[in-house]
């Protein structure tokens, strides 16, 4: 019995595989033969640019800290020809590598940054490669690879004289919560951009013009006196109350903030022993909103919850400010670009030891989905994504757009272990294929057809309309470059 329903299991993993075969031909069929010859650089290199994506992956360093992920990009951009300019915006990981002069100048954007506690190996099962280690759970390895070699497909374009103007790939550091876009973005490294483009890792395809949330994050540090919590209370000042009464306070306020507000916060430091009053107390706070200046009310609001904190428990409190980051404006006229291409070129399929690892690790997952998604196009336009990111900076400054493609089995969540799993695989390795392609097909048709790039440009000015950029950094922000540094204690 058992090997009739193996047999039968490999007879419908074949089938599968020929039908999204076919649809692969069909697909294929429709890319415009002047964008094929991006597509064969892009191919040519996929074993380079794999080997960086999967070196980042094993780096899997934090953001700020992501030297060796940083360099990897850059040399292979540079051994391609890339004039490269590093340290922007006073990061030192943060860079900018550009071919062509002149206009237009189209900007790609490149991450590298992984997330603490999510550290996996390759496998179906919970396996961390290092416990308590970082992992790339929400497949920046793979965003900044592909970036990479769309742009590298660009320049050998620009260098044949097929198109004229400059393609710049810029590295961008620290987006998990170090707003790393931002500090690039007052330092005026997008200005002269007429537009960017991005992608992200998924478990799903789409595209579209949708937004985000913006986010303002803080630390709340309370100083207060140590004592025995037995034998001379009264002595004592708890920090840790003082982190108390903040979030009971902030539970309170919840029930009069905006509708689609989200207040999160973890307890990064409450006390070592309980018989010790703690005379040191850290609470860690994410504040989101669609629009980013009830961010900026919230914010404030919340900060008086802390001195509240504070003043009712005679402790001294210190704020450290982690960064603020705008939602995402969406650019119809760009977006229309980037889900024509995703639609022309996805031809993404399992074989069967995809298929195989793909149905292991959804048994894993609370809500999987089928796997025939990864060949669906899901249209996103007009909605406002639950996560945020400091892309939207840049798209306040010039015209962005970008989409998504699954690199991750359909399903599976971001900042997952699973998600870091599927990331290192070969699933996550055809997603990058596919992304890399979408972006030089777009950036070939912002270059072939300015008409393009002049609705983007419309469009970004009607929405922005006289407000201009204003970020939610607080005045005289740099960048926290030592943010993860917890005080000795």
């Amino acid at each position: 019995m058992t090997r009739r329903l193996g047999c039968s299991f490999c007879i419908a993993v074949g089938f599968l595989a020929l039908l999204i075969s076919d649809l692969r031909y069909v697909r294929a069929e429709k890319v415009p033969s002047e964008k094929k010859v991006l597509f064969e650089s892009i191919n040519r290199r996929d074993d380079v640019v794999w080997k960086v994506a999967s070196d980042i992956w094993a780096f899997a360093e934090p953001g700020y800290q992501e030297t060796k992920s940083s360099a990897a990009l850059r040399d292979m951009l540079k051994a391609s020809g890339f004039l490269i300019e590093p340290g922007i915006g006073g990061i030192p990981t943060a860079f900018t590598a550009s071919v062509g002069s002149g206009t237009p100048v189209i900007g790609i954007l490149g991450e590298f940054d992984a997330l603490p506690g999510l550290s996996q190996n390759a496998v179906p099962y919970r396996e961390p490669a290092k416990v308590g280690g970082y992992g790339h759970g929400c497949g920046h390895h793979l965003f900044g690879a592909a970036s990479a070699s769309a742009a590298i497909a660009i320049a050998e374009q620009i260098k044949a004289g097929t198109i004229n103007g400059t393609v710049r790939f810029y590295g961008c550091p620290a987006e998990e919560g170090g707003s790393g876009k931002v500090f690039m973005a007052e330092a005026g490294a997008f200005q002269d951009c007429d537009a960017v483009l991005h992608w992200h890792p998924g478990h799903e395809n789409s595209a579209g013009d949708r937004s985000t949330l913006a986010r303002m994050a803080v630390k709340f540090r309370f100083h207060g006196k140590s004592a025995h919590a037995a034998a001379a209370p009264e002595q004592g000042r708890s920090a840790l109350d003082a982190v108390s009464l903040t979030n009971y306070a902030a539970e309170l306020m919840r029930e009069h903030t905006p509708d689609q507000s989200r207040i999160h916060h973890v307890i990064t430091a409450g006390g070592r022993a309980p018989n010790v009053v703690p005379d040191f107390a850290e609470v860690y706070y994410y504040i989101r909103h669609p629009d980013g200046e009830v961010v900026r009310q919230l914010y404030e609001r919340l900060v008086l919850c802390a001195k509240a904190g504070a003043l009712a428990t005679e402790t001294r409190l210190e704020i450290r400010f982690e960064g603020g980051i705008r939602e995402i404006l969406p650019n119809n006229a760009l977006s229309q670009v980037t889900m024509q291409n995703l639609r022309e070129i996805c031809d993404l399929e399992y074989d069967g030891e995809e298929t195989e690892f793909a149905l292991k690790l959804q048994a894993t997952l609370d809500s999987p989905g089928p796997l025939t998604a990864i060949r669906e196009i899901e249209d996103r336009s007009g909605t406002v994504g639950k996560g945020s990111t400091d892309v939207g900076d840049v798209s306040w400054q010039v015209p962005t757009t970008g989409f998504t493609t699954a690199c991750w089995v359909p399903g599976t969540p971001a900042h997952s272990w699973q998600a870091v799993a599927a990331g290192g695989s070969s699933i996550g390795r055809k997603g990058l294929n596919l992304a890399a392609r979408v972006l030089a097909a777009s950036a070939w048709d912002f270059y072939t057809k300015p008409e393009l790039l002049r609705e983007g440009k419309l469009e970004f000015q009607r929405r922005i309309g006289d407000q201009g950029y204003r970020s939610l950094m607080v005045d005289g922000q740099k960048p926290p470059l030592d943010y993860r540094n917890a005080p000795k204690r």
